[in-house]
């Protein structure tokens, strides 16, 4: 027989009184509900509880990890298109002042000379038949 604490034996020489052992002018303390784990004096595992701090800890290291080497990666193509964009600008104020230059009445004559063309002779009149 198992013995637990609060249980008493029980006499067999002895009748039992109908209310057990209890007497009348005791009050009736309602008993409280314990969970198994508790009762059974069993823990919550550490070690699981640990292992899965770590493994939140990491999954938020990675995911800041990844948000850094992102806003890494959109900077350094923003400073390209910048430097791009630089170029492109010197380029256009090139072709500008070209244009600008070339334009003009003189420049034409000599590029047409440096080009092997040369400049008309007197105009030749027909006459009328």
């Amino acid at each position: 027989m198992a013995v637990y604490q609060g249980a008493r034996a029980r006499t067999v020489a002895l009748p039992r009184s109908p209310l057990g052992s209890r007497t009348l002018d005791a009050p009736v303390l309602p008993r409280r509900r314990t969970r198994s784990a508790i009762r059974a004096r069993r823990r919550p595992n550490r070690l699981g509880v640990v292992l899965g701090a770590i493994v939140v800890a990491f999954s938020l290291g990675f995911f800041s990890l990844a948000q850094e080497v992102r806003v890494a990666a959109t900077s350094y193509d923003i400073g390209r298109l910048q430097h791009e964009r630089d170029r492109l600008d010197g380029r256009l104020q090139e072709i500008t002042s070209d244009l600008s230059r070339l334009g003009r009445e003189p420049a034409v004559r000599k590029l047409a000379l440096d080009g092997g063309l040369t400049q008309l002779g007197e105009p030749l009149i027909l006459p009328a038949r």
